[in-house]
């Protein structure tokens, strides 16, 4: 009958399902219709095999819910390599600040987000949270290439490209949360603090009231570094945390990023309120900002989820590579190679990042009634052979280059490494004409 015919029936391999149960499910198949999860299950002889427009072979596949990316600035991909090896402060001010004033403009900011929403996807993510300037065009780059995003209008106190005003900064957040609310199913839009160091307590205030108003997501970087720390207490006799919690600020729909210098009263002011964390070691580890206390916020009970931040600090978008840089770099700080596991670490990245979100109900595992967010892994490669365990397989051995295909919403986006949604050769050539040819002047 018709209306029985799938979308997609991925057949095959070993089924990641990150479920309630934490399922595995070898030799497994999963039915995709209207972009939804209709059923995930082990493949049975008395099974009826429904008809499907695609079957994807999924045999010596490892299948798996599409990565979450909790935290990014996608046109940032275009100051890739610009100032490595320098200080957060003296990189940020001196250089990347610089180079956003010269280039960026919704032109740079639509190609670049096209362009990194590419690098994801060929890593394995599918879901991405962005907050960087001109956020209507990495908006419109989400949706041509049918990639899912929490897109953050971002704010500071002083001018910036596409908001040269910041008296304006309230009636901005407004208007972008009206505007982008409800425009499409793949798009969810939130409001962005850069850090208490750049935004005013006024401000805080300000934008998280607008947030809490429409329901809205709120972000901001956190108690990133050691110089921040001692910053806010010099202006304000208190340390960003506690700032920002008798600001009323932290709360269940509150994202902080980073949160590398957090002491235990602070980690237990988080967990009570309920504030939720973005955890990016890649490039705390590279600009030397410090290690956050990640196995003692899970102790606690607060949900983290994994963010690469841009490739200008980190320098890539593979959140696999993320993957294992999480799992070890917190064995090494606390000399304890129980911590971290591989599980844990796999779940950071998809249902854990998910809640980060506010998307758990959605997305992040794959379940009976989910949006059909799903990769592949190509387990046929020296380096993944032989296999013992799937979570440590992915978090230990693979890469992005290592994922074959990528479905969002029920659509494939890469098929066998070719992405369908993305000119993958325009969007790397606008960087070219653009962005070095004018570096070089």
């Amino acid at each position: 009958m018709e209306e029985e015919t799938l979308d997609i029936l991925i057949r095959g391999g070993i089924v990641l399902t990150i479920s309630k149960d934490k399922d595995v499910i070898d030799n497994g198949e999963i039915g995709i219709r209207d972009g939804r999860i209709e059923f995930v299950r082990a493949i049975g002889t008395d099974l009826h095999r429904p008809e499907a427009k695609e079957i994807i072979n999924a045999e010596n596949m490892l299948v798996m819910p599409g990565l979450v990316n909790t935290h990014t600035h996608l046109p940032m991909i275009y100051f890739r390599g610009l100032a490595d090896d320098l200080p957060l402060n003296e990189w940020l001010v001196n250089h990347i600040f610089p180079a956003e004033a010269r280039f960026v403009n919704s032109e740079f900011c639509r190609n670049g987000a096209n362009l990194a929403i590419a690098e994801m996807i060929l890593s394995g993510t599918t879901t991405f949270c962005d907050a960087y300037f001109y956020p209507e065009s990495i908006a419109q780059a989400a949706i041509e290439s049918k990639m899912r995003g929490v897109i953050c209008a971002g704010f500071a106190d002083f001018p910036a490209p596409g908001n040269p005003d910041p008296a304006r900064n309230a009636e901005v957040a407004r208007a972008f949360l009206d505007t982008w609310t409800g425009f499409s199913s793949l798009i969810t839009p939130a409001l962005f603090c850069h850090a208490p160091y750049t935004c005013a307590p006024e401000t805080f205030r300000d934008i998280k009231d607008i947030a809490r108003s429409k329901g809205a997501l709120f972000m901001t970087h956190l108690a990133e570094t050691k110089w921040e720390v001692e910053d806010i207490k010099n202006r304000y006799g208190d340390t960003p945390v506690r700032l920002l919690s008798k600001l009323g600020i932290l709360d269940e729909k509150t994202v902080a990023v980073h949160c590398n210098w957090l002491d235990d009263e602070e980690i237990s002011i988080m967990a009570d309120c309920g504030a939720k964390v973005s955890h990016n070691p890649e490039s705390s580890m590279k600009l030397a900002a410090g290690v956050a206390p990640v196995p003692a916020m899970l102790e606690k009970g607060i949900t983290v989820g994994l963010g690469t931040d841009g490739c200008a600090s980190n320098n890539d978008l593979d959140l696999i590579k993320e993957m294992g840089t999480a799992a070890k770099i917190h064995k090494a700080v606390t000399l304890d190679p129980t911590v971290m596991d591989a599980r844990t670490v796999l779940e950071l990245a998809t249902i854990e990042g998910a809640k980060v979100l506010g998307m758990e109900k959605e997305i992040g595992s794959i379940e009976k009634g989910k949006r059909a967010d799903i990769l592949l892994i190509d387990l046929n490669k020296p380096h993944l052979t032989p296999l013992y365990n799937p979570y440590s397989h992915v978090v230990y051995s693979a890469s992005g280059a290592d994922v074959t295909t990528s479905i969002i919403d029920g659509k494939v986006v890469m098929r066998n490494r070719n992405l369908t949604t993305i000119d993958i050769n325009a969007a790397v050539n606008w960087g070219r004409v653009h962005i070095s040819r004018k570096r070089e002047m």
